[in-house]
């Protein structure tokens, strides 16, 4: 080859290399699948919450925002997903209350126990656009961008060794709790014995006497086959495991302000059909086709619902460990959200 023809390859290869460069530089710069984790089951109304998410993002962007769904802690524990989010190597999570609270502190308002009376009064709450404001307002300065909500479920207690209607009969109790300060004093404060096991040695702690009982959603104990173990249930509704959406920081910023808000949007439907998923799940177990009072009468499992009296003990009982928090929170957030509670009891 004749230098000419040399030089005029190099400069022809060097034009090229120079056009995708330029032409890399004015692509979005996360373009590619969005990766969203969580780690509810696939089944759950959080997982199919998420999914709704996908795919009105995707419908809306006109496939220019394709998210990839990732549950069941595919990405990681949710502390780990946290600090990925945080980092930018993971765009979006769902991620608990409970564990986003050794991030943003403010969090742990929504895990104070017996806070909510009801369901009911939970959700009207969590859907007031004040309350959201106020709690998300927290998360940018963290690395997060708060978008809406998602839930695990509210949660009771089991056990075997007794029928638990007042905070006496909890007293003495090993009981499997999450790995969270707030749920850690709360059982403390009972007069219980609480462990932080991880969750999928929980059945085996149980059938062994490890522990004498843990606390989760009632559906949560019948599907992982928790009341095998402790027959007795009862739903003390005392924490919503709420959990929170969210966004790395430079991920939102790479969004356009109209994206932004199909993302809000996306948040909301994820919301409603997390609720309402898991309202049907109440009522037809999966792969059982029983509501859970049914299985429980089938499976000999005593259901023991208590009275607003006999929650209210519990909720009194609980004075100390608001009290602890409430330092930790401050009162201004603490005192709106319970008159926000107040204002939306059913």
């Amino acid at each position: 080859m004749k230098k000419s023809g040399i030089k005029h390859s190099i400069l022809a290869t060097g034009t090229a290399i120079l056009a995708v460069f330029v032409m890399g530089s004015l692509l979005p710069a996360f373009a590619g699948t969005v990766k969203f984790g969580h780690v509810a089951p696939p089944f759950h109304g959080q997982a199919k919450g998420v999914d709704a998410f996908a795919d009105y993002v995707k419908e809306k962007t006109n496939g220019e925002i394709d998210i990839a769904t990732f549950p069941a802690g595919q990405l990681g524990g949710e502390r780990s997903m946290a600090e990925q989010v945080q980092a930018g190597t993971l765009q979006i999570a769902a991620l608990t209350t409970a564990v986003l609270q050794n991030f943003v502190p403010q969090c742990a308002i929504l895990d104070m126990p017996f806070i909510f009376p009801d369901r009911k009064t939970a959700y009207a709450t969590l859907d007031d656009p004040e309350v959201q404001e106020k709690i998300f307002s927290f998360f940018p300065k963290k690395g997060f961008i708060a978008i809406g909500w998602t839930e695990n479920e509210i949660r009771d207690f089991t056990n075997n060794k007794r029928p638990v209607r007042t905070p006496d009969d909890i007293k003495g109790l090993k009981v499997r709790v999450m790995n969270s300060p707030a749920y850690l004093d709360t059982f403390k404060q009972l007069g219980a014995s609480p462990v932080a096991i991880p969750f999928p040695e929980t059945y085996n702690a149980l059938q062994t006497g490890v522990i004498d009982a843990q606390e989760n959603p009632i559906l949560t104990s019948i599907l992982m086959k928790f009341t095998e173990v402790t027959k007795y249930v009862t739903r003390t509704q005392h924490c919503l495991t709420e959990c929170v959406t969210v966004v790395s920081v430079d991920y939102w910023e790479s969004l356009t302000k109209e994206q932004q808000q199909i993302f809000r949007e996306a948040a909301k439907l994820c919301i409603d059909t997390n609720r309402t998923v898991n309202a049907a799940l109440h009522e037809s177990l999966p792969k059982i086709n029983l509501s859970i009072e049914e299985y429980a009468k089938a499976n000999d499992i005593e259901i023991i619902n208590l009275t607003p009296e006999e929650r209210e003990v519990f909720r009194v009982a609980m004075t100390p460990v608001w009290d602890k928090y409430r330092e930790k929170i401050g009162d201004d957030l603490f005192d709106f959200m319970l008159d926000k509670i107040a204002a939306h009891k059913q």
